[in-house]
C-alpha cells in the first residue's frame, strides 16, 4: 500500500527527466511512472518541481563527539537536511577520539543515533600506528578509510607517512575498502608556511602562496603511485585544480582505480575572493586563481571528475577571527548549499542538467563508498530519499536561515536560483520550505560487507 505519493514532477533519472509520479510505500520507491494512483496515501503535489535523489554528501565534518561545540550531529544534519542531503559520511580527524578503531568508531556511532536528521555513514582513519586497527574498522562497517598527506590541523589525527600510507593501501586493498586522501605535500606546504611566518607574510595572499598548486600535484601523482602498487581502490577528495584532475584521469586510462571530488567552493570562488572575505574563505587545498575554476567546470562538464561533496568544515568563530591567515582554521561551511550552488552554478547556469547532479551528487558517492543501490538512486526498490526543487524558485543565503551551528558561510548574501523545497528521507519529509520538521529520524548506515 502506496504511503506517500509525489505526483505530476519532473523526475530526474539517469537517462534524463521525466514527467513521472513516485510511490513510497514502507520507507522506500514503490513505483515511478505517470498517474499513478494514490488510494489512501497522503499527496505531494510536485507540478513545477524537479525530483531528485537525495544528495549523498560523502565528505562532511561533524566533530562529534568531542568537539560538538564545533558542530555536532544534530546541528549539522539539521543543515544537511534543509539543503537537500539525505545521507552524509563523517570525517574521521576532528572528533575526540578520532575514529581510527573499534571503540572510537562505537563512540561515534552513539554520538549519531537519536539525533541525526540524515542518515550517517563514517569513514575510518587511517594514520601511523597499528595497521590491525584497520580491521576493527571494517569489521564494523566504516565505508573506507580516510588519510592525509599534510599536516590534519588537529594533533590527535596524524598525517600518514609514505611508509604509513602504502602499506595502508595495501591493507585496505585486502579488506576491499577505499582509501580517501587529502592530497598536499607537507615538505612543501610546511616548509612554505614556515618561512612565511618567520618573515610575518601572514595575509591571505601569502597563505595562498604557501600552498601553490604543485604541492596538490605533487600528492595526487604519490597518492596514485602508490594505489597503482598495492591495487588499492583510491579517492582524491577536494581537488582544486584542472591540472589535478587531468592526473586522475590519466591514471584511471593506465588501469588504476581511482575517482576523484571536487566541492561547490572550488567551483563558485576563487582567490580573489578569498583576499575580499578572509579567514570564512580559508580552505585547504585553497581557492585557485580564475582559470584554474574555468578548468575545473570544463573537467566536470566532460565528466571526468566523478563527484561533488560540501567538505564541510565548521568551527568556533574565534578561530576564523584576525589577520594571520596562516594561524586561521581552514575549513568553509557548505552542509546546507551544495545543491542550491550547483543548481544556481550549473543547471541554472546551463552548464549541467539535473539528472547530471543526480549523478554527481547522489549516485556517483553512493557507488563509490558502497551504500549504493539503497542510496543515491531514484529507482524501484531503493530507499525514498528525495529532494525537490523549485527551479523558479530563488534562495537569498542568510546566516539567519542556515542551520549549522556558527552559521559562518562564504555564500551569505548570494541570491541562488533553484531552491530546496521538500526533502524526504525514506518517505519522512525531514526539511520543508528550507527548515527542518519533525524529530531527528536518521540511522546509522554501515557498509556491506
Amino acid at each position: 500500500m502506496t504511503d506517500l505519493l509525489v505526483r505530476g514532477a519532473l523526475v530526474a533519472v539517469p537517462a534524463g527527466e521525466v514527467a513521472a509520479d513516485v510511490a513510497i510505500a514502507g520507507g522506500m520507491i514503490a513505483a515511478i511512472g505517470p498517474g499513478l494512483e494514490a488510494g489512501g496515501a497522503e499527496v505531494v503535489e510536485a507540478a513545477g518541481l524537479v525530483v531528485l535523489p537525495g544528495v549523498v554528501d560523502i565528505h562532511v565534518h561533524l566533530d562529534d563527539p568531542g568537539r560538538a561545540e564545533w558542530e555536532g550531529f544534530a546541528t549539522g544534519t539539521r543543515a544537511l537536511a534543509a539543503g537537500g542531503t539525505t545521507t552524509c559520511v563523517d570525517m574521521p580527524l576532528n572528533a575526540l577520539p578520532p575514529t581510527i578503531d573499534g571503540e572510537s568508531f562505537d563512540l561515534k556511532a552513539r554520538a549519531a543515533q537519536g539525533v541525526a536528521h540524515v542518515d550517517v555513514a563514517l569513514w575510518g582513519g587511517l594514520v601511523p600506528g597499528d595497521l590491525d586497527r584497520l580491521d576493527e574498522l571494517a569489521e564494523r562497517g566504516v565505508v573506507g578509510f580516510k588519510a592525509f598527506m599534510s599536516d590534519s590541523g588537529t594533533p590527535e589525527f596524524q598525517a600518514a607517512d609514505d611508509l604509513t600510507l602504502l602499506e595502508g593501501m595495501a591493507r585496505a586493498a585486502r579488506l576491499g575498502l577505499p582509501v580517501a586522501v587529502h592530497a598536499e605535500s607537507n615538505e612543501l606546504t610546511g616548509r612554505l608556511a614556515a618561512r612565511a611566518a618567520a618573515l610575518g607574510r601572514t595575509s591571505m595572499r601569502d597563505y595562498l602562496s604557501s600552498r601553490p598548486v604543485i604541492a596538490e600535484l605533487e600528492a595526487i601523482g604519490r597518492a596514485l603511485a602508490f594505489a597503482a602498487e598495492t591495487g588499492c581502490a583510491l579517492h582524491v577528495v577536494h581537488v582544486s585544480t584542472g591540472r589535478g584532475i587531468a592526473l586522475i584521469a590519466a591514471a584511471r586510462g593506465r588501469g588504476v582505480d581511482v575517482t576523484c571530488e571536487t566541492c561547490p567552493h572550488y567551483l563558485v570562488l576563487g582567490e580573489d575572493d578569498a583576499v575580499a572575505l578572509g579567514a570564512i574563505a580559508k580552505c585547504a587545498p585553497p581557492l585557485r586563481p580564475a582559470a584554474d575554476v574555468a578548468a575545473l567546470w570544463n573537467e566536470l562538464a566532460a565528466g571526468r571528475i566523478d563527484l561533488v561533496a560540501s567538505d564541510h568544515a565548521p568551527c568556533p568563530p574565534e578561530r576564523k577571527q584576525g589577520a594571520d591567515m596562516l594561524r586561521a582554521w581552514g575549513g568553509i561551511s557548505g552542509a546546507q548549499t551544495v545543491l542550491a550552488l550547483l543548481w544556481d552554478a550549473g543547471v541554472a547556469g546551463a552548464r549541467l542538467a539535473p539528472a547530471d547532479l543526480a549523478r554527481l551528487l547522489s549516485a556517483a558517492p553512493a557507488g563509490r563508498v558502497g551504500l549504493g543501490p539503497a542510496k543515491g538512486r531514484l529507482e524501484v526498490g531503493a530507499d525514498a530519499d528525495l529532494v525537490l526543487v523549485d527551479p523558479a524558485g530563488e534562495w537569498l543565503v542568510a546566516r539567519e536561515g542556515l542551520h549549522d551551528r556558527h552559521r559562518l558561510s562564504p555564500f551569505a548574501g548570494r541570491t541562488l536560483r533553484g531552491r530546496v523545497v521538500r526533502t524526504i528521507l525514506r518517505g519522512r519529509t525531514v526539511a520543508l520550505d528550507g527548515r527542518p520538521v519533525g524529530k531527528p529520524t536518521g540511522r546509522v548506515v554501515r557498509r556491506a560487507p
